[in-house]
């Protein structure tokens, strides 16, 4: 079975086609960048290197995911023979509040609840929404499924998840902390625990999601009990373009002092703020380069940003009563060094030691031989996560469709 991963962003889209019958072997990648700016393109790779990259209008998610479907599925013929035929589609979506609980199929029911969970994370769902709508669209005949960031977070604890806020709030409008990329962090979770040949429920693990969004979560007994995003992906860590933790008293002091409205004040804190809104830019790569030319902003971006990891990754150890492993994923956390390097010089006291050497090549382990504690660094594979669990609920779907079918049959 050929399955179609879809990972809708807020500006990009990614799409991978993987074989189940090969052990999800990635047939085909494809991106589509910037989308709703002029410098806009596609680009699809499959899996012996064949390239098809062509810059062009994609003035919205609607227009960038038709044109990598016509890619894929209708255009070049290299690409067509490979990911033909494709029997179901497993989608990414960034808020399921505590409705979802595991994947699904989808439903108008679905659909709806999803929109429902959407007001808490508008600038990430409607993207993934517009994913589904415009998917089923192109691919009428096939079962769509939703996979859900939210879904490894709903292990926390109510001392984890609630918020010092009156208690209907939560009874009555689900104000509580859902935690986000949690595809990622219980996939890296579970590599880690390979990694070093031990059950994952026998280890304390901390796992650390770094790119442009950036979140913390910790693992005990194999499951997610506390992570740093919230309510809302704006909680926690600084990030690219959003400020993570702040007083909530500034949000007032902003609109009473500069006659923000809600909606400006959510652009502020979204995407005018974190590292773009410290020293210009939201790329760390760029950070880094100007803190190295003696920029001041960018020093104190790189440091603040350091700062926050390093104080989450200390409030966990205290969460776990020690660590055993700390992971570290996404594009900062799998090719920054030097990251990695300044989170864990303050680390120590944990017993954690880095091999700088094994570390500047980006290692799959670089904590040295005497560090009581692991550190590794493990790619996201968000989309590979919800190629396995859509087949997995298809399959189950189907072995039941069976079963009902041959009790009637009886």
């Amino acid at each position: 079975m050929h399955v179609l991963a879809v990972n809708c962003g807020s500006s990009s889209i990614k799409v991978r086609v993987f074989d189940t019958d090969s052990d999800f072997r990635l047939l085909v990648k494809g991106v589509a960048e910037r989308i709703g700016q002029e410098s806009a393109f596609l680009s699809l790779v499959t899996e012996n290197h064949r390239e098809f990259r062509k810059t062009l209008g994609l003035p919205d998610h609607r227009a960038a995911l038709r044109a990598l479907h016509h890619t894929l599925v209708e255009g070049d013929a290299d690409f067509v023979e490979t990911v033909r035929p494709i029997r179901g589609v497993g989608h990414r979506i960034v808020h399921g509040g505590e409705r979802f609980r595991a994947p699904v199929l989808i439903t108008a029911e679905v659909i709806a609840g999803i929109a429902e969970a959407a007001r808490f994370a508008p600038l990430h769902c409607r993207p993934n929404l517009i994913g589904i709508e415009v998917a089923q669209e192109l691919l009428p005949d096939i079962p769509h499924v939703a996979v859900f960031d939210t879904a490894a977070h709903q292990s926390l604890p109510p001392k984890a998840f609630l918020y010092g806020l009156p208690a209907e709030l939560y009874a009555k409008y689900k104000v509580r902390r859902y935690g986000f990329h949690g595809i990622n962090h219980s996939y890296v979770a579970q590599v880690a625990a390979q990694m070093v040949a031990q059950p994952l429920a026998d280890l304390k693990v901390i796992t650390c999601h770094l790119g442009n969004g950036c979140s913390i979560t910790a693992f005990a007994q194999g499951q997610s009990v506390d992570t740093s995003m919230g309510l809302t992906p704006l909680e926690g860590l600084l990030m690219g373009s959003r400020c993570g933790d702040l007083d909530p008293a500034i949000v007032l002091y902003l609109m009473e002092e500069l006659g923000l409205t809600t909606s400006e004040v959510t652009d502020l804190l979204n995407n005018k703020s974190g590292l773009l809104g410290l020293c210009g830019t939201n790329d760390m790569r760029d950070v880094l380069a100007l803190a190295d030319a003696g920029n001041i902003h960018a020093q104190v971006a790189r440091e603040m940003f350091v700062y926050r990891i390093q104080k989450y990754i200390g409030a966990y150890a205290a969460v776990l009563n020690g660590i055993d492993l700390v992971v570290f994923t996404g594009g900062i956390g799998e090719k920054d060094p030097d990251v990695r390097e300044r989170v864990a010089a303050n680390l120590a006291y944990l017993g954690a030691h880095v091999d700088r050497e094994k570390n500047a090549r980006n290692a799959p382990m670089f904590s040295s031989d005497d560090s009581r504690v692991t550190l590794l660094t493990i790619p996201a594979n968000e989309e590979r996560v919800i190629a396995q669990q859509t087949y997995e609920l298809l399959t189950q779907s189907e072995e039941l469709s069976l079963m009902s079918f041959d009790r009637q049959d009886r």
